[in-house]
């Protein structure tokens, strides 16, 4: 299983990682939703909330990361010091920042989909269209060219976040889920300038000391955040206290600690491709895609459930608009490629 793993990720490029993405965040998103929702038998109805979820999944996270990248043998690639003849990896300074606003995204992406009354496409569309606002100024603050191929991409993808949100009837956004999507948006627009100006390089060890760096920063930093929220009073501290202590014994625990695994498996993936070489125009459109696809997928199987609604048809035409979008970023590089083999 560890050597499969281990071909998959070496033999893969951005379009592999996407898949991988995908295929975490199908899973990742229903089922978050599912226990806001209170829809497994063992939780009678009664759904959680989101800060009360948090603790356990960022848990189950950071045991995944340090598994995944210790199976692969990645931890080479981090800056090493010498501590009492020990050599010990750990990030800079960069990766720290990088890291520290990464931790902020896992939670607040966590917490998106666990608002009553937002579907889950329309939760990430909000949040994927906003990272794809900031692709472009982020390429034009680090100076990277922009080919016309990622402009048809990010303006197809923009327009599948635009028809949904001019429909009304399907638009309503909680004071709470506004800040959580502010705070989302900030973290990324932080993290991709870091990323851009220290990786995306067309050296591998480059981008994964990087990512490895980060990693490192990330989950740990989520555990001390969620961590210090038990010290706030109010019904945001009551329920990250619950959180640290009334699901370990619940049958439905499994279900906590399979989301903080696909967590990080989209955390896994979906830096992998933001990592690409290629402009942020490029890769966050890919990114964002195949998020906004599986969200759709997730909505889909949620609706399978008693009582659970079918996506309006606005974001089902979003969803369609991303796919035509996908083309335009996929079709002129391989015919790139195909012209320089000839």
């Amino acid at each position: 299983m560890g050597k499969r793993f281990k071909d998959f990720i070496s033999n893969n490029t951005i379009w592999g990682f996407a898949f991988g993405y995908f295929a975490c965040y199908v899973p990742y998103s229903l089922f978050t939703k599912i226990m806001s929702k209170g829809l497994l038998p063992s939780l009678d109805g009664t759904g959680l909330t989101g800060f009360s979820i948090l603790p356990v999944t960022a848990i189950a996270t950071l045991t995944t990361m340090i598994i995944v990248i210790s199976v692969l043998g990645w931890w080479k690639y981090a800056k090493h010091s010498t501590v009492f003849g020990m050599s010990i990896p750990h990030p800079t300074k960069w990766t720290i920042l990088s890291g520290i606003f990464t931790s902020l995204i896992i939670g607040t992406t966590t917490l998106a989909y666990t608002f009553e009354g937002v579907s889950i496409v329309l939760a990430m569309l909000l949040m994927r269209g906003g990272v794809l606002v900031i692709a472009p100024i982020i390429d034009t603050i680090t100076k990277r060219s922009v080919r016309w191929f990622s402009w048809i991409g990010l303006v197809g993808a923009l327009s599948a976040l635009l028809i949904p949100i001019f429909d009304a009837k399907g638009f309503k956004i909680p004071l709470l889920l506004g800040i959580v999507i502010a705070i989302y948006l900030f973290s990324y627009f932080m993290r991709f300038q870091f990323m851009s100006r220290n990786a995306k390089s067309d050296k591998k060890e480059v981008n994964l000391r990087y990512f490895v760096e980060e990693q490192m920063v990330s989950t740990p930093v989520l555990v001390i955040f969620l961590g210090l929220f038990t010290l706030l009073n109010g019904d945001i501290g009551e329920s990250v206290r619950m959180g640290w202590t009334m699901h370990w014994d619940q049958p439905y625990l499994w279900a906590l600690l399979l989301i903080g695994v696909l967590s990080q498996g989209t955390g896994f993936f979906g830096t992998l491709v933001f990592l690409d070489k290629s402009e942020n125009t490029y890769c966050i459109p890919v990114n964002r895609s195949s998020s906004i696809l599986a969200g759709v997928i997730a909505a889909f199987l949620l609706s399978l459930f008693p009582n659970q609604g079918l996506p309006r048809t606005s974001q089902l035409i979003g969803a369609g608009i991303i796919i035509v979008s996908i083309l335009f970023l996929t079709i002129p590089p391989l015919l790139q490629k195909k012209k320089e083999k000839a």
